[in-house]
C-alpha cells in the first residue's frame, strides 16, 4: 500500500473509497440507485453497484461505466483496492 495510506487502516481506506465512488456514481446521475457492498469475493475488495434510471441514453450509461472503472482503476493503481464498479438494468 502507498505510503502516504500507511496511517490509515485498510478498512477505514476501503470504507473511504466506496464512498468516493458511490459519490461519484450520483454525481454522474444524481436519479441512480447506488449500492455498496463491503463483502470479500475471491480478489475483490468491495464492489459498488448502480442501477440508473430507464431513461438514460446507452450513450449516459457508457459514459457512467467509463468514469467508474477509469476511477476503479485509479484507486487501484494509488491503494492497490480491487473495488469493482458495475452499472445494471433497473
Amino acid at each position: 500500500m502507498d505510503s502516504q495510506l500507511s496511517g490509515k487502516n485498510a478498512r477505514e481506506i476501503l470504507d473511504e473509497k466506496l464512498t468516493e465512488l458511490a459519490l461519484l456514481a450520483k454525481k454522474l446521475c444524481p436519479e441512480a440507485k447506488v449500492e455498496v457492498d463491503t463483502r470479500r469475493y475471491e480478489d475483490e475488495d468491495g464492489r459498488v453497484s448502480v442501477f440508473p434510471p430507464p431513461s438514460l441514453s446507452e450513450a449516459e450509461v457508457e459514459a457512467l461505466e467509463e468514469a467508474l472503472a477509469e476511477r476503479c482503476n485509479e484507486i487501484q493503481e494509488e491503494t492497490n483496492l480491487f473495488i469493482l464498479c458495475g452499472v445494471f438494468d433497473s
